[in-house]
């Protein structure tokens, strides 16, 4: 019998089982896939997520694997350019890593195996176990094995957005948005061109990142409706869209060699699930995604596997019941990430609101206030701040803005 079985290894379930095993509890963990494993990912950690690594003693670990430190970004969108780098976090992290999930899953599920939770690779969960209502573990097979049963106190599924988990419990929708774009990527070498995130005219964009190995991650996104005919030649898309935005950056990338295949990705919706129940949660995007284009998959992973571990530990270690933690738990990861998921929600179908648009056009002409938006992008500067009327207000004084451009409420209406 364990305290826990988590169900899903990667960025939200490996510290989750890595967190309630050193507080003592027994873990199980299982995943479907033998580490090191790659999966798409942004690849992207906030300064706000480095800070957990380097809480749990894993920061060192994975600076050391070689991936580069970016301590300068380029923001673009259309004609909005903001450029630059959040002050140092307050533990001192001065720069942000985009770490191969190769790399850094492994580094993870070893954590939790170091910690004294119990492991199992190639793990395929058929199904749940019940008592009435409640979830009491799980029941699975390693390869092609047997079955076998696991019983819990809590089974908590950390399998993605397609989550068995979710699925078996039922788990309902309710907050969440279609997503709008596909993405394609790679990994080019000979292409150093540092950071970028750079969105054009006629709604499509291209971003870049140095990962281990001296490649550099590129990828490009464009609306859903143009996703067949651009993956009959994603190499000349791929290019197509770095041209037209910045074509200088265009002929570096022809300098480069893409070293892997595409990658093609359609993104799920936008949503947050009803993330806890009768013996079950969810954490990362089983319970809560957004589309990659704020690149807070990883560090919002981090954060709410930590809040899950310390409200649910709470209860294994004989406070507070679980119908008290894990509505707790859920109500604070909603508060905690609306602002992200709002903007997220907001601009990643590659074109801006009015007021998105007056926000961050006049946000690119002050100084300090790129400096908010690094932080805030960091997740170090508060929304409600940045996002603040009297701080809009202020700003818009500052830098003269145009009276008739000026947006202090978002209203909600689209480009």
């Amino acid at each position: 019998m364990y305290d826990v079985i988590v169900v899903g290894t990667r960025v939200s379930g490996a510290p989750l089982a890595m967190l309630l095993a050193r507080q003592g509890f027994r873990v199980l963990a299982v995943d479907r896939a033998s580490f090191p494993s790659d999966t798409p990912s942004t690849h992207y950690v906030h300064q706000a997520g480095l800070s957990l690594l380097k809480t749990w003693g894993l920061l060192d670990t994975v600076i050391a694997t070689g991936v580069p430190a970016i301590r300068h970004l380029n923001f673009t969108y259309t004609d909005i350019d903001i450029r630059g780098m959040a002050d140092p976090s307050p533990d001192g992290i001065d720069a942000v890593y985009c770490p191969r999930r190769t790399v850094l899953d492994k580094i993870l599920v070893d954590a939790a195996g170091d910690a004294g939770a119990e492991v199992i690779e190639n793990f395929t969960v058929t199904g749940l176990l019940r008592d009435g209502d409640a979830v009491t573990g799980v029941r699975g097979r390693v390869g092609e094995g047997a079955e076998q049963d696991f019983s819990a106190r809590l089974v908590v599924g950390a399998d993605g957005a397609n989550s068995l988990v979710a699925k078996e419990v039922g788990a309902p929708v309710y907050e969440g948005s279609p997503a709008g774009c596909f993405i394609y990527y790679s990994y080019f070498d000979g292409l150093d061109i540092g950071m970028h995130h750079r969105t054009g005219f006629g709604e499509q964009q291209f971003a870049s990142w140095p990962t281990n190995d001296g490649l550099a991650l590129v990828a490009v996104m464009r609306r859903r409706d143009r996703f067949r005919d651009f993956r009959t030649d994603p190499d000349a898309g791929v290019q197509e869209i770095f041209d037209q935005i910045d074509p200088e950056i265009g002929a570096r990338l022809r300098e480069g060699t893409r070293a892997e295949p595409w990658r093609p990705m359609l993104y799920p919706d936008n949503y947050r699930r009803q993330s806890f129940g009768p013996g079950w949660a969810l954490v990362g995007d089983a319970g809560y995604h957004k589309d990659p284009f704020t690149g807070w998959g990883i560090t919002d992973a981090f954060k709410y596997a930590q809040l899950l571990a310390d409200l649910a530990g709470e209860t294994l270690g004989g406070g507070r019941p679980f119908t008290e933690t894990l509505a707790e738990y859920q109500r604070e990861r909603d508060a905690q990430s609306a602002s992200t998921f709002e903007l997220t929600q907001n601009i990643a179908d590659l074109s801006l609101s009015p007021y998105y648009d007056s926000v961050f056009r006049a946000a690119s002409r002050s100084e300090h206030y790129s400096k908010k938006f690094f932080g805030l992008i960091a997740g170090l500067y508060p929304p409600d701040k940045f996002f603040g009327e009297q701080e809009l207000t202020e700003l818009y004084e500052e830098i003269d803005f145009p009276v008739a451009d000026r947006h202090l409420v978002n209203d909600g209406v689209r480009a």
